[in-house]
């Protein structure tokens, strides 16, 4: 390829992908999955799906922690980073690798408690965006009958944030006949379709947890600099 086929390429910044590029080298820690739900009922059962869920990753060798939205304040109202839920949904997000995110569908969509939470997260810390290749599965349960609305708004936002979201889902029906007297799931095709997605999960952070940076690396990043990026994401008003 010559400068004459591709004018408007600027080649200081222009790369051609080549497998010698991947981090072929292990990394020491199990896999760290952070855990977030969309309910504070008492016995939510999104909080439910994402215990069990914590207990699989767990047995599946990997790191899980579960982030308790009670106490996070509303976005924009009249609080900052430095509250102590914010402050701890952040550096959370920072710890992790890859991310479980389940929450129950109301009125057709996910809570008000789910998206919080994502909205407090920002696209870029500085000029480092918190979530950027980091893996995710998205997970919802159902009141009534199965819906996919849930998941498929989860997926949108994990396209917005820069994350690598996996093929796999999970949508649970009428969750409150799921679950024993001991909050644990019973035995079901629900109950096996999370083990699924989960082991999707770990194999997709192990997969690209080395090689995160490279596989979200963009050329129109690389041209723009890093006080153009930092202004552009961190802009206060359209």
């Amino acid at each position: 390829m010559s400068k004459d086929d591709t004018p408007n390429v600027e080649a200081e910044h222009f790369r051609v992908p080549a497998a010698s590029d991947f981090n072929m080298s292990e990394t020491a820690h199990p896999p760290r999955i952070l855990l977030l739900y969309g309910s504070l009922r008492p016995r939510s059962f999104s909080r439910l799906v994402v215990e069990e869920s914590a207990r699989l990753l767990e047995a599946m060798g990997a790191e899980a922690r579960i982030f308790n939205p009670s106490g996070l304040p509303l976005p924009d109202d009249n609080a900052d980073e430095a509250h102590p839920k914010v402050a701890e949904l952040r550096e959370l997000m920072t710890w992790s690798e890859g991310q479980v995110w389940c929450s129950p569908e109301r009125h057709g969509s996910m809570t008000g408690i789910m998206k919080a939470q994502i909205d407090w997260v920002p696209l870029s810390l500085g000029a480092v965006r918190p979530t950027q290749g980091k893996t995710l599965a998205v997970m919802q349960v159902c009141g009534g009958s199965q819906s996919f609305n849930v998941v498929s708004q989860l997926r949108q936002l994990g396209r917005w944030m820069r994350m690598i979201t996996i093929p796999n889902q999970s949508s649970v029906a009428k969750a409150f006949n799921e679950f024993d007297d001991d909050n644990c799931m019973k035995p079901s095709p629900y109950y096996n379709r999370i083990v699924d997605v989960l082991e999707e999960l770990v194999k997709f952070t192990l997969l690209t947890r080395g090689n995160s940076g490279y596989l979200t690396d963009r050329y129109s990043e690389r041209v723009e600099t890093g006080e153009q990026l930092i202004a552009r994401v961190n802009q206060t008003k359209l």
